[in-house]
């Protein structure tokens, strides 16, 4: 079995549009965040500082990148909110150590406690998600505060092992990009902040871009690429839109795993990988790549056979 494999996810049909979570905020400075995960750790309200959690966490794959402040003595400063959604939100926290230049910007994600709204789709995902004890498994059916923590957690915990295992196959081979998983505590999942470390801008979707014609066959190529490294690691996105793309410094770089699929052990797999190859093929016909380079069903059989599905 492979290191951070991933249990099956399935997930239930909805009607409503895929965008419907999404809800891209330009950094607020000084707006009201949502409780942190650990009571303990919230930051004080005078400064906006806390101490770095790094000593409790579960920390990302090593080596770990040089800009990753780990120092004990670090403080971490809330400096606003990236971006809001239904089941998660993203904010801004800069490490540093004080009296020192050391320091680095982290996207901080922080799933839903259960004093907030529980995931919109989360009973199909957690269908492939189950815990041994049984305690658990009754109160995540029955939604019990205990059990929504849970779920929550475990949302968190999915999302940092997919990226953990794309970040060591991209560092090897510089095919697949997606942010350092910094850590994970709980619920809050820390990452590398993609966007100008100066301004603390954010890089931006794929959605928000028009690229001209060569910008857009060499964004369509990264992602194609990308695709095959996530099909030959038996995953697909199973989320995947340009919503969920940022483009930093020409560099395609895929966000938001969650719900990332088995391929090969979920029965339903295949129409995960299927349904990302249309939604994003139709995003890159629409600005104007040529039809014949998108064909959604060509490239969904090439992915499939990258799985060993084929």
């Amino acid at each position: 079995m492979r290191d951070h494999d991933l249990p099956a996810l399935e997930r239930r049909s909805r009607g409503k549009s895929r965008f419907d979570d999404d809800e891209p905020q330009f950094l607020k400075r000084g707006r009201p965040t949502e409780p942190l995960a650990d009571p303990d750790s919230e930051p004080d309200p005078a400064t906006g500082e806390r101490w770095s959690s790094w000593d409790d966490a579960v920390h990302g794959p090593q080596p770990h990148p040089a800009w990753l402040v780990t120092e004990l003595a670090a403080k971490d400063t809330e400096l606003g909110v990236l971006k809001t959604g239904k089941e998660a939100d993203v904010h801004l926290v800069r490490r540093a150590v004080p009296d020192t230049d050391r320091s680095c910007l982290l996207a901080v994600k922080r799933y839903r406690d259960p004093e907030h709204r529980l995931f919109h789709r989360d009973a199909g995902y957690l269908e492939g998600r189950r815990v041994r004890r049984s305690r658990e498994n009754r109160a995540m059916a029955g939604r019990t505060a205990f059990g929504r923590q849970m779920i929550a957690g475990q949302w968190a915990a999915a999302e940092f092992a997919a990226l953990s295992r794309l970040w060591e196959i991209g560092a090897g081979h510089d095919r697949i990009a997606v942010p350092y998983p910094v850590q994970v505590r709980g619920t809050e999942l820390m990452l590398e902040f993609v966007g100008d470390a100066e301004s603390g801008e954010a890089a931006p979707r794929l959605a928000q871009l028009r690229p001209d014609p060569a910008e857009l066959r060499d964004l369509w190529a990264q992602l194609v690429e990308a695709l095959r490294v996530l099909a030959r690691a038996g995953y697909a996105h199973g989320d995947l839109s340009p919503y969920n793309l940022l483009v930093h410094q020409g560099r395609l770089v895929v966000i938001d795993l969650p719900q990332v699929v088995d391929v090969v052990a979920n029965p339903q797999g295949p129409e995960f990988l299927a349904r990302d190859v249309r939604v994003v093929g139709a995003w890159f016909a629409a600005r104007g790549l040529p039809t014949e380079q998108v064909d959604p069903g060509v490239l969904t059989g090439e992915l499939l056979h990258e799985a060993g599905l084929r």
